[in-house]
């Protein structure tokens, strides 16, 4: 977007995304929709959906190599970073996550994130 766009009130809705890109095996999506500022992503990641099985064979990296900077509006996930540190995040919290970590859903439940940093490369194809 121009830089004179970027000065314009900008309404965007995941209901109609300029991109779907789905996990593995029917595992969850990213929906994604441009902004003066990049993309920001919506991910559904449904039960059962873990980075290592879902997304590794997208991303071809030995754990995810995006920065998160997130919201969880539902659902339950863990993340454990790749020097072993772990801590789970539900609806409400906030998350910032470096590069270099695996993740999964917690219960029976699908988490639905909102990502405004990592999502230009997520589940991308490197």
């Amino acid at each position: 977007m121009s830089d004179g766009q970027a000065r314009s009130l900008v309404v965007r809705s995941f209901h109609t995304p300029d991109e779907t890109r789905p996990f593995e095996a029917g595992a969850g999506r990213m929906d994604l929709v441009e902004t003066p500022h990049g993309p920001v992503g919506r991910a559904v990641f449904e039960p059962g959906w873990q980075w290592s099985r879902h997304v590794k064979p997208i991303a071809g990296t030995d754990s995810c190599q995006a920065m998160h900077s997130g919201y969880c509006l539902s659902g339950r996930m863990r993340i454990r970073m790749d020097d072993g540190t772990e801590n789970d995040i539900g609806p409400g919290d906030y998350l910032f996550c470096p590069p270099g970590h695996d993740a999964w859903v917690l219960g029976d439940e699908a988490c639905v994130m909102i990502d405004w940093s990592g999502a230009a490369r997520y589940a991308k194809p490197s």
